[in-house]
């Protein structure tokens, strides 16, 4: 079952954050909702083998599907937006905006299912649902600097690529609330851990890093993370992710030099790694929450990855 927590009161557009059931977990993921002047917004609908809860959902905050008139994305990852296409065809109004380098993939999502298979496997379905291509003509592609209007809001676009070539926030500079996808990292409500989500194939330090400064700069008064909920605490978060991401990056990087193989590193990044995040949540069972968001074999594969494609120098002469 899905819970409903509403975000904001008063005078202001109306603010949601559905906390969608995943792999029998909730609070792991789920879209924010606003509305306003006879507008409804989903921000990152989330995977299509949540539909059915955020349809229920909608209707308890008192919205049917035809209402909806926007869906954001902040990037295309399927945890955030797999349920794109099969949500337009039960909302006739809405349009999908989504920064430039991810719309074609949102058209013709071949390139980006067989990517995701190669991470997933055999797990595709079960973990994502259907995925379904998205009509060009229902696409808005949006670049940093743009000016949304949207449900009574005046949302800014940022670009924001390290997590995804195609990520992007939106703040809203009158509530200094900011709408961070996956770009200030994953962090469960009420436990002060941030985990990086670092998958394959765009990940980037230095792009990551310039775009945490980005967010701090703004200065928002809270980050609505799509994993998960709100976090009133930003710049910490931020300086806590930026820690990991580094630190994480240098032990698989040390590792690569002395020649160690996947499984590995896999192995060893889990060892230096889970023993702090213990310490600060005390419960095995959150760490197995964590891993649901952000495991460690598909953050091995993305550093991996960046560091022989980004610094190939940092790996020569060595096993």
């Amino acid at each position: 079952m899905a819970v409903v927590i509403k975000l904001s009161l008063g005078t202001r557009p109306g603010t949601w954050y559905l906390s969608l059931p995943f792999q029998n977990e909730n609070g792991l993921l789920g879209p924010y909702i606003l509305a306003g002047q006879n507008e409804v917004a989903l921000i990152d609908p989330g995977p299509g083998i949540t539909v059915p809860a955020l349809l229920t959902s909608l209707q308890e905050v008192g919205f049917e599907p035809r209402d909806v008139t926007h869906l954001l994305l902040t990037h295309i990852h399927l945890d955030h937006a797999g349920a794109t296409g099969e949500l337009l065809r039960r909302m006739p109004k809405a349009t999908v905006y989504v920064h430039s380098n991810g719309a074609p993939h949102l058209v013709d999502p071949t390139k980006f299912i067989a990517s995701a298979t190669r991470i997933y496997g055999d797990k595709m379905y079960e973990m994502w649902g259907d995925i379904e291509s998205v009509p060009a003509e229902r696409i808005q592609a949006i670049k940093g600097g743009d000016i949304l209007n949207i449900a009574g809001r005046r949302l800014e676009v940022h670009y924001t690529p390290g997590h995804a070539i195609h990520h992007v926030i939106f703040f809203d500079v009158h509530t200094g609330e900011l709408f961070a996808g996956d770009a200030a990292g994953v962090r469960l409500q009420g436990i002060n851990y941030v985990r990086p989500p670092a998958p394959p194939p765009d990940l980037d330090l230095e792009a990551w890093s310039a775009s945490i400064d980005k967010l701090k700069q703004l200065r928002p008064d809270t980050l609505y993370l799509a994993h998960c909920g709100p976090a009133d605490n930003p710049t910490q978060v931020l300086e806590h992710l930026r820690e990991k991401l580094l630190s994480w990056g240098d032990i698989v990087l040390n590792a690569m030099r002395e020649g160690k193989s996947e499984e590995e590193i896999i192995h060893l990044l889990t060892i230096k790694t889970e023993p702090e995040a213990l310490r600060i949540v005390r419960d095995p069972n959150v760490l197995k929450r964590l891993d649901l968001m952000a495991n460690y074999p598909m953050t091995v594969q993305g550093y991996m990855r960046y560091w022989r494609k980004k610094h190939p120098e940092r790996l020569e002469g060595y096993a």
